[in-house]
């Protein structure tokens, strides 16, 4: 099993109390601490309004982070969960994401979906079309995106996008392309856009759904001619993790302090819920290490964590590598 970090950009009100001018520092040395550790990758999140609900906290911004984390780190994989396809157009992000990976000397990982925020979609002025659009337009996008990456040169005539000799050059570093996680569990239309195109996916993190998901994956995959076995399955888990039971308590109710300053409180325990949740990566290593053995006998070969209190204390993140990857690596 390999592991991703979530390093911390505002998005879940994870920068909250850190001065403006201080957050790329606190960014910057997380990132370089996960280079220089057990970590195969490392995460941002492609949103631009707090979640889960908007706040004026901040939100930095992901292909930014992507470009300045390629030239501060020197090892680790880069990747966002999961770009927004409708918030660039697809040609551009091709170029974007191929010039981040000369910057790394190659090691970007394109993680797409359709996008689902409907407040930041509507604020930013994208409108929010229908599951059908935003999933037409994922498809269509992937498939520029793959041209452009081999070819360096793209044309498309699509119902939603279309390309007219676009120059994409220079190609990305990476022979085969910049690798794509087709992110999102839908059935009949997300997995098969996986099973197509992706040598990722990314969906939920419980075992029963995780099942079922995988089981729909190879279905489309037995449809499409695609090998099931040569795509990796993921999934993201929250983590706090202490050496007791009460350290983990001790924790959380650490976080719920830092949070209900700048959420009401029905709010804040909605988003406990998921950091404590059987889903989630949190309890003592034991504790985590049979969670996430459970989701690694069902082909989950890759866990990507985040860590609320990764801005502020590092010492859960140091537990989980010191006590739970060896177990699971």
């Amino acid at each position: 099993m390999r592991f991703g970090l979530f390093i911390p950009q505002g998005w879940r009100l994870d920068l909250v109390d850190i001065p403006t001018a201080s957050q790329w520092g606190v960014m910057r040395d997380l990132a370089a601490y996960a280079d220089g550790g057990r970590w195969d990758s490392l995460w941002v999140y492609d949103h631009f309004h707090t979640v889960p609900v908007p706040t004026e906290e901040a939100t930095h911004e992901a292909w930014t982070l992507m470009a300045a984390y390629g030239a501060t780190t020197s090892r680790i994989k880069l990747g966002q969960m999961c770009t927004a396809m409708s918030y660039r157009n697809p040609v551009y992000l091709a170029k974007v994401a191929a010039t981040v990976d000369i910057i790394s000397g190659g090691r970007v990982q394109m993680g797409i979906g359709g996008g689902w925020y409907e407040h930041e979609w509507r604020a930013y002025g994208y409108g929010f079309p229908s599951a059908g659009v935003r999933l037409g337009r994922l498809d269509e996008g992937v498939q520029i995106m793959r041209t452009a990456w081999r070819d360096g040169k793209v044309s498309f005539d699509g119902k939603h996008y279309q390309a007219d000799g676009a120059i994409v050059a220079p190609k990305p570093l990476q022979e085969n392309g910049i690798p794509l996680w087709i992110a999102g569990g839908g059935e009949k239309v997300t997995l098969r856009i996986a099973a197509k195109y992706a040598q990722y996916t990314n969906f939920v993190s419980d075992p029963e759904g995780f099942r079922h998901k995988s089981e729909v994956l190879e279905g489309h995959c037995r449809a499409v001619g695609t090998d099931y076995g040569s795509i990796v399955r993921s999934a993201n888990f929250n983590a706090v993790i202490g050496s007791s039971e009460a350290e983990v308590k001790e924790r959380v109710e650490r976080i719920r302090s830092r949070l209900i300053t700048k959420a009401a409180p029905e709010v804040v325990e909605g988003m406990l819920t998921t950091i404590t949740s059987p889903e989630s990566a949190s309890g003592t290593p034991e504790q985590v290490v049979e969670r996430l053995s459970r989701l690694r006998d069902l082909g989950c070969e890759y866990a990507i964590l985040n860590f609320p209190e990764a801005a502020y204390d590092r010492s859960g993140i140091e537990q989980f590598e010191r006590e739970v990857i060896p177990a699971l690596g």
